[in-house]
């Protein structure tokens, strides 16, 4: 064996930055998560963080327009459960301070807890963005029930 953890599964989805479409990419995404066998606590992690992600993609990506998002998620043999949410919007001009709690480009409802939440919930957070061509979060979980 080459020392590579193999993925067990994938899986991609491509929904538009609609409101609507939030709850249902955050349950799609815990539902493939369940083959893993996680804990109900496991699964509320990662629908939180499926959710906030999904939420940037719809706020702060596409501010004035619908766009696409895309899901891909995987599974792997050491119990590592992987989502990535992408889009192709407006990017971050700096991701560090972005990911500062408390940090908005949006006043109002807005807290700037995104990041933050994503990162409490999820044992590993990454970011990659492209201002004016959009974001990339990756999220893993080890999956106890492996």
């Amino acid at each position: 064996m080459n020392g590579k953890i193999k993925p067990l599964n994938t899986m991609k989805l491509v929904i538009e930055s609609r409101s609507v479409n939030e709850s249902f990419a955050r349950n799609t995404v815990a539902a493939f998560a369940g083959q893993l066998d996680p804990t109900v606590g496991e699964i509320s992690d990662i629908k939180t963080a499926v959710s906030e992600a999904v939420t940037n993609c719809i706020v702060h990506a596409y501010p004035d327009k619908v766009g696409l998002i895309y899901i891909t998620a995987k599974t792997d043999e050491s119990g590592t459960f992987t989502v990535c949410v992408k889009d192709c919007g407006t990017g971050i001009k700096d991701i560090k301070l972005a990911m500062t709690p408390l940090y908005t480009t949006q006043q109002g409802e807005r807290a700037g807890l995104g990041f933050a939440v994503m990162e409490s919930f999820m044992d590993r957070v990454k970011v990659h963005s492209v201002y004016g061509n959009g974001t990339k979060i990756t999220m893993s979980k080890y999956i106890s029930g492996k």
